[in-house]
C-alpha cells in the first residue's frame, strides 16, 4: 500500500541481471559490421607535433581508416571541447582539442584514431604510426609551475596560472591579533585515479536512413554529452542520441566529455560502420582525468580554551594540462574548510596551476576530502599545542543544533548562500566516539605499548553539500499492460538509482515495485537531464519521482472513481488494483484504466479527464542540503615495516531520511573503502618530466578485501526541510573524512616518536622515514 515502503531495505532491482550475466555494458554491445578503434597517443608530456606519418600503419591488412585532426576538421563546427563550468576566476582558457594539432601537452593526449576490423589490428597499427615530436620543457610540479622561470605548460602562454580566487569572511586581522595561540601547518594532499571496475568506453553508430547518430557511452551524464555532440557537429538535437547502458562505476571522471566520445561518434559517420572503442587499464592511468596534488599552507588562531577565532592560508591546486571540468575541485575544497565548526573569520587564497599532466576532474568527494583534511589536521595541532584531547577540541567548536539553520558567509559556485539546513553535529560525534569506545582507548593503547605494539585512534568530522540542482527530469507513465514506467535524466552507475526511484514511486502510488520499469540515462526517452554527480540524484530525481507519482496516483483514483461509481476518498490502491475499501469485489486494474484513458477514435475520454495516465515533474532546487558525519578509526602501526592495519572503523552520519537503509550502508561502505585507499595506498606518480610512473596495478595500489576492516555504522536520521522526502545525499559521505581520521590515528600511534604527518597518502616507506627522522 502507499506509504509503507520508504525506509525499508528492499532488494535492489538491478542485481538479478547483473548476477546472472545479463547486464549490458558498453563492451557488450555488438552491431553488424562493427569496426574497432585504437587511439594514437602522445608518449611525451610536452612536445611540438611536427608531423604524423601513417604509411606503415596504413599498410596493415584490416585497417579501415587513420584519422588525424585535419581529417576531422571538415566535419566539425568547432574543434575544441569547451566544457569548463563557468567562473570569473579563470585567467586562461585552455580547452582540449579534439585531436592535437601542433603541440601535445600531456602523456596520453590523443593525436589520431585508428579504425580497423578488430581491436588487435587497430592496436598494432597504432604502434606503427610515426609521430614527429620535438620535445619541449615540461612542468610537473604545481608549485614549480608558479615560478617566473618555470616552463610554460602551453607554449606561448604568458603564465601557468589558469585561475585564482579568494574565499573570505570575518575580521581575520582581529582574530589573529587577539589569539592566545596561533598554529601553522603545511600539507601535501594527493588523490589519484578513480579506477571504476569498468574503464571508459563508447560505441558510435550512424543511422543514415534516419540521419541519427547514436552514441552508447559509459558516462555519468548522457544529456550533457548529447549537448556537446550537437555543439561539435553543428547538428539538430533530434539527430543525436546518447545512451548510458549499465555502467561499472563512475566516481566523477565519467562526468567528463572526452576526445574519444566525439572521435568514436564522428568516425562511425565517416567510415559508415558502427565503431567501438574500449579503454584498457593502462589508458585509464594515462588518459582519464584524475584528481591531483593540493599544497596547503595554513594557520589557525585559537583562544586559551581552544576555541577557533580564525583560519587562513594559501592553497595551490594542480589543474593539469587543460580544463576538463572546471575549477570546482578547488572551490569545493576551499568552501568546505569551516565544515561543522564555528569559524568566525576565514580566508583562503587559491591558485590553480597548469602542469603537463593529464587534466584534472572530480573523483568521489570532489575536493571535499582535502578541505576536511586541512581543518581536521589544524584541530589536531591545536589539541597538541594546548595539551587538550582531540575530541574535546572538536566538541568545543562544533556548531550546536540550536544554531541551525546556520548561515555560512560563503557562496556556492552557483552564487547561492551556504546554509546548513538540519542536523546535530555534537550528537553525531558523540555517537561515533561511543561506538569505538573512545573513552576506553588509552587503556588499550597502554596495554599494547607494553607489548611493543603501537595503536592509535583518530577522529574526523565532515560536511558535504548534496542535492546540487537545478533539477532532474522525470516522467511516470502507466500503460495498458498495467506496468508503471519511470523515465528519468538520472544516470545509474552502480549505486542503486533504479531501485531508489522505483521504491519512491511504489510508495507514493501504492503499486508493487515488481510492476515498475525504470529507464535512465537515455536522451531518446527524456529531453532534459544532468546525471550522476555531487550526491544529487536522491534529492533531485527522487523528489521529481515523488511528485510525479503523487500526480499519477491522483489521476488513477479519479479515473477509478468514475469507473466504479464511487468517491475517490473511499478507494485504495493495492498492487496493481484499485478497489473500494472493505469491498474487494468492487475493483479495477490500473492497466484497464490506462487503456480507457488512451481513448478510441470517435469516442470520448471517461469523465472528461485528460488523456493518458502520466505525469512529468522537474523539481527545482537552488539550496544544497548538507549531509555530515564523524569517522573514528583505530589502527596499529608496525614500526619495523611501516605497515598500517585498521583494527576498527566507525562511521556515524546523517543523510536525512533513508529511502533504503541497505543501499545507504553500501554507499557508506564503498565510500569508506575509497577514502582508506586515498589515506594509505593510492599514489599516481609522475617524474620531473611529467612522465607517469605508476601505470599498472602492480605499482598503483588499491585496497582489497584484506585491507578494508569491518565498517561499523551509526545512522542518524534528521530530515532536511528542503525536500518533501527529507532526504540528503550519501554517495560521497564515506570518502570525505576517511583520510583525516586514518592519518590522525597513525600519528597518534606514533606519538612516542613525536611524528607529525601532513600528507596523504601516508605509505609504509614514508612512515619509516618519519620514524627514522625522529630518532636522529
Amino acid at each position: 500500500m502507499a506509504g509503507d515502503l520508504l525506509g525499508k531495505p528492499i532488494p535492489r532491482i538491478e542485481d538479478r541481471p547483473l548476477l546472472t550475466g545479463r547486464g549490458r555494458f558498453v563492451d557488450d554491445i555488438h552491431l553488424p559490421g562493427m569496426v574497432h578503434a585504437a587511439i594514437v597517443r602522445s608518449p611525451l608530456a610536452h612536445a611540438r607535433l611536427r608531423g604524423l606519418h601513417r604509411g606503415r600503419a596504413a599498410a596493415v591488412e584490416g585497417v579501415v581508416a587513420i584519422l588525424a585532426a585535419a581529417d576531422l576538421e571538415p566535419h566539425l563546427a568547432t574543434t575544441t571541447l569547451s566544457v569548463g563550468l563557468p567562473s570569473k576566476a579563470y585567467r586562461l582558457v585552455v580547452d582540449r582539442p579534439v585531436l592535437a594539432t601542433d603541440e601535445v601537452r600531456y602523456v596520453g593526449e590523443p593525436v589520431a584514431i585508428i579504425i580497423a576490423r578488430s581491436r588487435y589490428i587497430a592496436e598494432d597499427a597504432a604502434a606503427l604510426v610515426d609521430l614527429d615530436l620535438e620535445p619541449l620543457p615540461a612542468v610537473s610540479d604545481a608549485r614549480l609551475a608558479l615560478r617566473p622561470e618555470a616552463p610554460r605548460a602551453h607554449s606561448g602562454a604568458a603564465t601557468n596560472v589558469v585561475a585564482e580566487f579568494t574565499m573570505a569572511y570575518g575580521d581575520l586581522d582581529g582574530a589573529f591579533a587577539s589569539a592566545a595561540h596561533i598554529v601553522r601547518t603545511s600539507l601535501l594532499q594527493h588523490r589519484g585515479v578513480s579506477h571504476p571496475i569498468e574503464c571508459r568506453g563508447a560505441v558510435g553508430h550512424y543511422d543514415a536512413v534516419q540521419d541519427c547518430l547514436v552514441l552508447w557511452s559509459s558516462t555519468q551524464a548522457p544529456h550533457s554529452h548529447a549537448r556537446m555532440l550537437v555543439k561539435l557537429l553543428g547538428c539538430d538535437e533530434n539527430r543525436v542520441r546518447v545512451v548510458s547502458p549499465d555502467v561499472g562505476g563512475g566516481f566523477g571522471p565519467k562526468l567528463v566529455f572526452y576526445q574519444e566520445d566525439i572521435l568514436v561518434a564522428l568516425a562511425a559517420r565517416i567510415v559508415g560502420a558502427p565503431v567501438k572503442w574500449i579503454e584498457d587499464r593502462r589508458e585509464h592511468f594515462m588518459a582519464t582525468t584524475q584528481e591531483r596534488d593540493q599544497h596547503w599552507d595554513m594557520e589557525i588562531a585559537a583562544d586559551a580554551t581552544g576555541r577557533i577565532l580564525g583560519v587562513r592560508g594559501h592553497m595551490i591546486h594542480d589543474h593539469g594540462a587543460y580544463t576538463a571540468r572546471g575549477i570546482n575541485l578547488a572551490q569545493n575544497s576551499a568552501q568546505i574548510v569551516p565544515g561543522v565548526y564555528r569559524v568566525p573569520a576565514y580566508e583562503l587564497r587559491v591558485t590553480l596551476a597548469l602542469t603537463n599532466r593529464v587534466p584534472v576532474s572530480p573523483v568521489r568527494g570532489a575536493g571535499h576530502p582535502q578541505g576536511a583534511f586541512a581543518m581536521e589536521r589544524l584541530l589536531d595541532r591545536v589539541a597538541q599545542e594546548l595539551g587538550l584531547d582531540r575530541a574535546e577540541v572538536r566538541r568545543r567548536n562544533l556548531i550546536p543544533p540550536e544554531a541551525l539553520p546556520y548561515r555560512l558567509p560563503i557562496k556556492t559556485r552557483g552564487g547561492t548562500e551556504m546554509i546548513y539546513d538540519s542536523g546535530d553535529y555534537p550528537a553525531c560525534q558523540a555517537a561515533a566516539l561511543a561506538a569505538i569506545d573512545y573513552d576506553g582507548f588509552r587503556a588499550r593503547q597502554a596495554t599494547a605499548r607494553a607489548e611493543g605494539r603501537y595503536l592509535g585512534v583518530g577522529i574526523a568530522n565532515y560536511m558535504k553539500g548534496t542535492g546540487r540542482g537545478p533539477f532532474e527530469s522525470v516522467t511516470i507513465r502507466v500503460g495498458p499492460s498495467g506496468r508503471v514506467s519511470i523515465y528519468s535524466g538520472a544516470t545509474a552507475i552502480g549505486q542503486g538509482t533504479k531501485t531508489m526511484l522505483a521504491q519512491i514511486c511504489a510508495d507514493a502510488i501504492g503499486v508493487d515495485v515488481a510492476r515498475i520499469t525504470v529507464v535512465t540515462g537515455d536522451t531518446g526517452t527524456i529531453a532534459l537531464g544532468h546525471g550522476a554527480a555531487s550526491s544529487r540524484q536522491a534529492v533531485n530525481a527522487g523528489t521529481s519521482v515523488h511528485l510525479a507519482a503523487l500526480a499519477v496516483r491522483h489521476k488513477l483514483l479519479q479515473a477509478a472513481a468514475i469507473h466504479l461509481e464511487a468517491d475517490a476518498t473511499d478507494l485504495e490502491i493495492i498492487g496493481g488494483t484499485i478497489r473500494v475499501k472493505g469491498v474487494p469485489a468492487m475493483a479495477v486494474g490500473i492497466g484497464e484504466l490506462a487503456d480507457a484513458l488512451a481513448g478510441l477514435p470517435g469516442y470520448g475520454i471517461p469523465g472528461g479527464l485528460e488523456p493518458g495516465v502520466e505525469a512529468s515533474r522537474h523539481a527545482l532546487f537552488e539550496a544544497l542540503t548538507f549531509a555530515y558525519g564523524t569517522t573514528a578509526a583505530e589502527v596499529e602501526v608496525d614500526i619495523e615495516t611501516g605497515a598500517v592495519a585498521i583494527r576498527r572503523y566507525v562511521v556515524a552520519h546523517d543523510s536525512g531520511m533513508m529511502i533504503n537503509p541497505m543501499m545507504v550502508d553500501g554507499q557508506i561502505l564503498g565510500g569508506a573503502a575509497h577514502g582508506i585507499g586515498n589515506a594509505l595506498y593510492e599514489w599516481m606518480g609522475y617524474d620531473a618530466a611529467a612522465q607517469p610512473v605508476t601505470t599498472t596495478s602492480a605499482e598503483y595500489l588499491v585496497p582489497g578485501a584484506p585491507e578494508i576492516p569491518r565498517i561499523e555504522m551509526v545512522h542518524i536520521e534528521i530530515p532536511t526541510p528542503h525536500n518533501p522526502l527529507g532526504v540528503k545525499g550519501v554517495g560521497e559521505s564515506g570518502t570525505i573524512p576517511a583520510a583525516a581520521a586514518v592519518v590522525s590515528a597513525v600519528e597518534d600511534a606514533l606519538a612516542p616518536f613525536c611524528v607529525r604527518i601532513g600528507e596523504t597518502p601516508i605509505r609504509p616507506t614514508r612512515i619509516l622515514e618519519l620514524i627514522a627522522a625522529s630518532r636522529r
